[in-house]
């Protein structure tokens, strides 16, 4: 596997660029940061950001997991991410 393959495969198996999923991961990453203090601050105050949290949750994953597979034209199970995911991190 060379260094470049490292970091255009998985972009490529998503039909993305490598800046395209850069930009992509970073999004996700801005909104789950957002839902993680809605979610704090609602632990504390439970009367705040009753539904914030999973309404991003929500979006996030028809973001990538239903309208990806809509647009790719094929049908993955969602956990198939989660397990790839699991494997790479074992590297």
């Amino acid at each position: 596997m060379t260094l470049k393959s490292l970091f255009t495969e998985h972009p490529a198996s998503v039909d993305e660029s490598y800046l395209e999923h850069m930009g992509a991961a970073a999004s996700f990453a801005f909104w789950f940061q957002l839902a993680a203090i809605a979610a704090i601050v609602h632990a504390i105050f439970p009367f705040l950001f009753v539904k914030t949290g999973s309404q991003i949750v929500t979006r996030l994953h028809d973001r990538m997991v239903t309208n990806r597979r809509r647009l790719m034209g094929r049908r993955t199970e969602p956990s198939e991410g989660l397990w790839q995911a699991f494997d790479s991190a074992a590297l």
